[in-house]
């Protein structure tokens, strides 16, 4: 069974020591931000109105597929501010305590970030929610009958939480945010331009081909698209020919290399499209059929393979299970068996 951290190439979570290379390359501000024109627009009024009224900031909640800037944002938000920084995630904090730690070390203004804050646990949230809406915190002092609770107030602050799964968040939490933003999948121009501006803090060049390649199959994902550059940096920097040039020739060649296909499809994509092709004649087939007829995961194939099958409109989810689309047969040059309306699926196949 293939686990989902080991996509290599075109996982769109964060990889071994990958942090301290994403750190280099994280825009500082809304103006470096590619992307995303609409939220950061909105983002500015609200950081502007908070500053002219000197004020701490919204809570504000970003959601949407790994990969595509949530904790950039969240750090922007703090450098806009001018505010201190402090970052956590839902797993880590385990007890009441841990969040009340972390709180009562606030300062007035000072930005906390919250990644995957959807798995907190519900004693957590509790503390979390008085703290959010006025701003103080209720202790439980002692144990037993001597027990007292103590209130502590704190400073204004702003918790930035993030979340791929915006769903499992529970309505109470969800409601105390003042802004909730989606981050969708970049154009594919978006991410020639990060390409780009990558390739210059990395200080490798990159003809403009070769950038739109690396941008196509980088699967809407800057995560994946500043992954694929580097790896084709690499390519670059062993090939006495290329003199640490980037051509469209050596993109593709890097890429097929790292069985990216021109869609941005690895072999486990390619796996379960090829298995509901060839197996199930496009389908429709159950989850549950589909994990154990690959020998993946049903949470990696929901979680992580889907999404961006479905985004780009080479899968669709129907009652009854999941089935391809016309597109799909195109890509993979398998057509219906028995013509395009055996199986009742109409445009689906």
């Amino acid at each position: 069974m293939q686990d989902s951290t080991d996509r290599g190439a075109v996982s769109p979570e964060l990889l071994g020591d990958e942090g301290r290379y994403e750190e280099s390359l994280r825009p500082q501000k809304l103006e470096e931000m590619i992307g995303q024109s609409r939220l950061r627009e909105n983002l500015a009024v609200f950081v502007e109105a908070a500053q002219s009224r000197g004020d701490a900031l919204d809570h504000v909640l970003f959601h949407g597929p790994p990969g595509l800037g949530k904790t950039s944002l969240a750090r922007i938000v703090a450098s806009e501010l001018g505010a201190q920084f402090r970052a956590t995630s839902g797993p880590v904090i385990e007890r009441p305590g841990d969040l009340a730690a972390l709180l009562s070390n606030l300062e007035a203004g000072d930005v906390l970030f919250i990644d995957e804050i959807h798995r907190l646990s519900p004693s957590i949230e509790e503390i979390l929610y008085p703290a959010m809406e006025d701003f103080y915190l209720d202790l439980l002092i002692g144990e037993g009958p001597s027990a007292r609770s103590v209130r502590l107030d704190l400073p204004r602050f702003t918790l930035v939480g993030a979340t791929t799964r915006a769903g499992l968040l529970t309505s109470p939490l969800r409601d105390r945010f003042g802004w909730t933003a989606r981050l969708e999948y970049y154009p594919v121009k978006d991410l020639v331009r990060i390409v780009q501006r990558s390739g210059g803090l990395l200080g490798v060049e990159i003809e403009e081909e070769a950038a739109a390649e690396v941008a196509a199959r980088s699967r809407g994902t800057p995560r994946i698209t500043n992954r694929l550059l580097r790896r084709v940096r690499d390519f670059a920097a062993v090939d006495p020919a290329a003199r640490n040039r980037i051509t469209l020739e050596l993109a593709r060649h890097a890429l097929g290399r790292l069985d990216v296909d021109e869609a941005g499809l690895d072999s486990l994509d390619r796996a379960l499209m090829s298995t509901l092709l060839e197996k199930f004649d496009g389908g429709p087939v159950g989850l549950d059929t589909l994990a154990a007829a690959i020998a993946e995961d049903r949470g990696t194939i929901e979680d992580v393979v889907e999404p961006y099958l479905i985004y780009e409109g080479f899968l669709v989810r129907t009652p009854r299970g999941r089935a391809v689309t016309a597109r799909a047969r195109d890509h993979f040059g398998i057509p219906a068996r028995g013509g395009a309306g055996s199986s009742g699926q109409g445009t689906l196949i």
